[in-house]
């Protein structure tokens, strides 16, 4: 079928989904318990969207559109607080986290729906290493254009949003090393990765989707797994890369660091994006994901080679008038206390340290997601 029509958003709207871990209270391991959430939640009036993932232990929450960081902070909270008092009902906590720290992959059962089933017979046992846990950041574009640009103009920022959202050290119970372990199972899929350098819709339409249409491979922008992909149906471009945080206030950051960021390329000062930026997008990538906020990135015009850390807090302090303008400038001062303290894939690991289990981490994780971010010492 014909890729979607664009249909052009309000410019620097924005939207959050989290793939959020359901998790046994007494092991702490994951619960298959998705659909008992989902019942229990549709008895009430949500405080947004909720709706199943892959598989029975994880649930996908959205949040409606917003432009200011204080209405989508206060509506995540809402969501938040409405979840922990489902899983308080049935006996199941939740949490952030990009992956459970020691759940078995081949004890997950994949949730009932169609698409899910399909998947599951195409990808095999990758369908069940997929409970991993992101959150996904919707900006809203003017036009289809727009979007393309926006989408490869980031592609110089993406390993700032890994590093500062890491939260996924452990996998199958050990260490990885990794302060976003989650990203590698992302990369397993054939269609993840990073979108083709086209920067008009038409050529994109017409020169990449109907040519993978005709392969037989995609069906719909629902089968690439990119690490920025567009989401013609809203409008938007919808940014993958980040794990989920531990915090509601972490993640509302995040999604406003995304929407002023995209207020300062749209001013078209910085050079444009090129397909040779793309050499080094694998490397930075990779950095963020070992070494977070310790990792180094090579600058895709001038080749330089730069702390991730001091060119997120450079970054941050550009960002200062656009934030203000966007009522955002809290969400700056939340990240910007994140590069100084460390990202949550630095708390796990302390807490693994101080409780001795990655049971304790788990049970951790669960308590930072009931509070407010402000509350945690």
């Amino acid at each position: 079928m014909p890729l979607e029509p664009f249909k052009a958003a309000v410019a620097l709207t924005m939207g959050v989904e989290l793939e959020l871990q359901l998790v046994n209270p007494t092991d702490f391991d994951l619960s298959s318990s998705s659909s008992d959430m989902l019942h229990l939640l549709a008895r009430g009036r949500f405080p947004g969207d909720v709706k199943p993932e892959m598989t029975e232990s994880m649930i996908e929450v959205s949040t409606d559109v917003h432009t200011r960081h204080d209405a989508l902070l206060a509506q995540l909270r809402q969501m938040r607080d409405a979840l922990v008092a489902a899983g308080d009902r049935l006996n199941v906590g939740l949490c952030g986290g990009g992956t459970h720290p020691f759940q078995r992959w081949f004890r997950q059962r994949i949730f009932a729906k169609p698409r899910f089933h399909e998947l599951s017979e195409l990808y095999g046992y990758l369908a069940k290493q997929f409970t991993v846990f992101g959150q996904h950041v919707h900006i809203g574009c003017g036009s289809a254009d727009e979007g393309l640009y926006l989408l490869h103009a980031l592609n110089r920022y993406l390993p700032h949003f890994i590093a500062l959202s890491a939260s996924s050290p452990f996998f199958q119970g050990v260490d990885t090393l990794f302060d976003s372990a989650r990203l590698n199972s992302v990369f397993a899929f054939p269609l993840s990765g990073r979108a083709p350098f086209l920067l008009e819709w038409e050529a994109f339409e017409r020169d990449y989707f109907a040519k993978m249409e005709k392969t037989g491979v995609v069906k719909s922008m629902k089968d690439f797994y990119w690490d920025i992909r567009p989401k013609p149906e809203y409008g938007t471009i919808e940014l993958r890369v980040c794990d989920t945080p531990l915090t509601v206030e972490r993640a509302a950051a995040l999604a406003c660091y995304l929407q002023a960021l995209c207020r300062m390329l749209l001013e078209r000062a910085e050079a444009p994006p090129a397909e040779d930026d793309y050499l080094v997008y694998n490397y930075n990538r990779f950095q963020a994901c070992r070494f977070g906020l310790d990792g180094t990135l090579v600058h895709p015009k001038t080749n330089a080679s730069l702390s991730l850390r001091e060119d997120i807090l450079a970054t941050l302090q550009r960002l200062e008038p656009h934030a203000d303008a966007l009522a955002s400038r809290a969400a700056l001062d939340e990240l910007r206390r994140a590069a100084g303290e460390g990202n949550h894939a630095g708390f796990l690991r302390r807490q693994h340290a101080e409780e001795g289990s990655v049971e304790g981490m788990v049970e951790a994780a669960v308590r930072r997601f009931r509070s407010d971010e402000r509350t945690v010492s």
